[in-house]
């Protein structure tokens, strides 16, 4: 028996098919239509329907990249499921360099949102009724705030012998993050529903960082070859397991001043390592900021200038910090910007 056609705003896209969709979501003052774009990609045979989106923060431009080199991949010509593609979710923020949308509500916080609510609330009912609800598995794609950098990681939920467990540890991020669930999120409104969803940090906002691209990539072709969704490849090399963290802490600033981190992203640290020093534009007074557990830098500010009481360095603690360090130095040599997001 042939796959039936799979219907989004509307629009019926056929097995064996792909077509971009633009979803009507609002208009602007000048009253030019705005749409969040997507990509459905319907294969012949049965399977899973995963949803990869991003930009719900419309200032969070890697995962737009990430989407769109997984877009022209030739394997998915064979694919099994139905791949549902948004670069762009929060069209508003994105179009302003912002994280925000207009009524300077954060989108991620919305759900499951209402059609009589705030702008935020109407724009996330509409994107969890043409598409979230039709999802069976989410890889939702994020990066740091703005001036702030995340060590490529997977957050979520995770319970023994669960998908989402089994997505996580597929994706292949050095690091893993049990994170619980933030009320008004994606990650909340799925889980809650039985759909297991990932949440990828890594990067900054507004800016292009090939390291958090390729492995965005990578890791979003691998979860699809766990669920069946593509054919297996034959590995040169076998990327190291990732590491689930049993904890996070900030490290923030003890004073205001001109900043000088003294590691970098993805180090490991020892407690009572010096980690940054904040001081004044004269030198007169120096601030250090050190670490209070073992661990490994998984975010950090970019942002020379900062206030007291600032989020500077954000270190998780790990049962086996030799394998997690393992991990985050097993990175670098799949990182290979003149393969374009070539697979592993």
């Amino acid at each position: 028996m042939a796959r039936a056609p799979f219907e989004l705003a509307g629009v019926e896209i056929a097995p064996g098919t792909r077509m971009q969709v633009d979803v009507p979501v609002a208009k602007l003052y000048t009253h030019a239509p705005l749409h969040i774009p997507v990509e459905v990609v319907h294969g012949r045979s049965d399977g899973p329907i995963l949803l990869v989106c991003s930009a719900i923060h419309g200032d969070e431009i890697n995962g737009a990249e990430i989407v769109r080199r997984l877009l022209r991949s030739s394997m998915l010509r064979a694919i099994r499921g139905t791949l549902i593609a948004v670069p762009i979710v929060n069209v508003f923020g994105f179009v302003q360099h912002s994280r925000y949308l207009p009524d300077r509500r954060d989108l991620n916080r919305c759900f499951p949102g209402s059609e009589k609510g705030s702008l935020g609330s109407r724009v996330a009912a509409l994107f969890r009724e043409q598409i979230v609800d039709q999802a069976t598995h989410i890889i939702d794609l994020h990066t740091g705030a703005v001036h702030r950098t995340n060590l490529p990681q997977i957050r979520a939920q995770l319970a023994e012998g669960s998908q989402t467990d089994t997505m996580a540890a597929a994706f292949g991020a050095p690091v893993i993050i049990d994170a619980e669930l933030r009320e008004g999120s994606l990650r909340h409104y799925a889980q809650n529903r039985g759909i297991p969803v990932l949440t990828y940090e890594a990067g900054e906002a507004l800016r292009f960082d090939e390291w958090a691209i390729v492995t965005g990539v990578r890791g979003v072709r691998r979860v699809m070859r766990s669920l069946g969704m593509l054919s297996e490849k034959r590995l040169r090399s076998k990327p190291r397991a990732s590491e689930i963290a049993n904890g996070s802490s900030w490290v923030r600033a003890p004073g205001d001043g001109i900043f000088r981190p003294q590691v970098r992203l993805g180090a490991r640290v020892t407690k009572g390592d010096l980690l940054g020093v904040v001081a004044d534009p004269f030198g007169n007074v120096e601030n250090q900021m050190r670490a209070d557990a073992d661990g490994i830098v998984i975010g950090m500010s970019r942002m020379p200038l900062v206030n007291e009481g600032e989020a500077l360095f954000h270190v998780a603690r790990f049962d086996a910090i030799e394998e997690a360090e393992s991990a985050v130095e097993n990175l670098h040599p799949y990182f290979d910007p003149e393969l374009n997001g070539g697979d592993a």
